[in-house]
This record gives structure tokens, sequence and C-alpha cells, in this order.
């Protein structure tokens, strides 16, 4: 749902850009920079390190914000730029859930894989289900909305981390209402795409 609002986001959008487009990184190095910070978030996770896995994550999430922001300040954006981005955040996605499986979660109606595996798999087909919309011609404007977008599920994760430090429990229900939720916005999409034709 907050992807249908970025406009809410232009001023904190204009001052990001002013102060990292400053810097001697392109939009791409940005975006290659967040997949770093993931795979030392991963190796953080399964240590147990949780509050040094939480602001490893804020940074990742933060450089995702962070390349867009500088591509467009500096005139850069690009086909490639956006669809490395695209790659780039599926990555950091499922890192972060391949990181959970050593967490010891408990089981939650299903084992904790399980919705590992469901949250996995709902990120990447709510993602799928709109390229493969616009892929296959049946609309021409980029899918976007229903309950569980990217931002809405980056919420996700960042509770879930907080929650590991405070209830494994409570962590998996969080990790189970997006698995379910993230699947829904797959399915909401696929029906938006279908009705068009």
């Amino acid at each position: 749902m907050l992807d249908l609002h970025r406009n809410l986001f232009k001023g904190l959008e204009s001052k990001v850009a002013d102060i990292f487009s400053r810097l001697p990184f392109t939009p791409n190095q940005y975006t290659s920079l967040s997949i770093m910070a993931a795979l030392a978030m991963l190796c953080l996770i399964a240590a147990s390190h949780y509050i040094a896995t939480l602001a490893l994550f804020i940074v990742a999430a933060g450089l995702d914000f962070i390349d867009g922001a500088v591509a467009r300040k500096r005139g850069l954006a690009t086909k490639r730029g956006a669809y490395w981005d695209t790659i780039a955040d599926r990555y950091v996605e499922a890192i972060f859930l391949f990181g959970l499986l050593f967490c010891g979660l408990p089981d939650f109606f299903l084992p904790a894989a399980a919705w590992i595996f469901l949250a996995l798999f709902g990120s990447t087909m709510t993602t799928y289900a709109k390229a493969a919309a616009k892929e296959k011609g049946l609309c021409n404007a980029e899918l976007k909305g229903g309950l569980m977008s990217r931002a809405e599920r980056l919420i996700a994760y960042f509770a879930i981390i907080i929650l590991l430090l405070i209830d494994l429990y409570l962590a998996v229900a969080i990790l189970a209402a997006l698995a379910i939720l993230s699947n829904f916005t797959a399915l909401q999409r696929i029906y938006c795409a279908l009705k068009f034709k």
C-alpha cells in the first residue's frame, strides 16, 4: 500500500539525495552495498547478534531508498539500474529470511521453516506477478499496491528482528502473518493483471 503513496516521502527523498549524492558512489554501487550489508547481516543473525543485525538491516533497507534518490537527483535513473535494484531487493529479502533458519524459531501451527518458505515465496510472487503482467502485455502500467508490498514487508522484517530480542513466539507470529499477507498480495496483483483483458 505504501508504494502507492510515494509522494508522501518526496521531502525526505530530496534531503537524502542531497546528502548522499555528494558521496563518490553511483546509484548501482549503493544498490550493491545493500547486498553486502545483507550478507554481513546474515552472519550476525546466525550468531544471534540481533542488535547488530537490526543495525545492518536498517543500513540495507536505507541503501535501497538511497540508490533511487541519488539516481533521480543526479539524472542517472536507467532501466538497468531499476532492474538491478529490483534484483538486489529480492536478494536482500531472501538473505534475511534465510538467516531466520538459524534463529531456533518455535513452531506456530506450522514449522517455522514453513513460514520462512511461504514468506519468501510470497515476496517473490508479489514481484513476479507484477513483472509477468508487464512482460505478457496484460497491462501497460506497473502493478502496485496490495496489503504487503515491499515497504510493508520491510516494516514486518524490522518488527521480527526486534521480537527476536524479546519473544521468539511473537516473532514467528509476525512471520506467519507476513507469509499469509504477502501471498495474498501476490493474488491481489494476479487478479488485477487478469482483469485487464
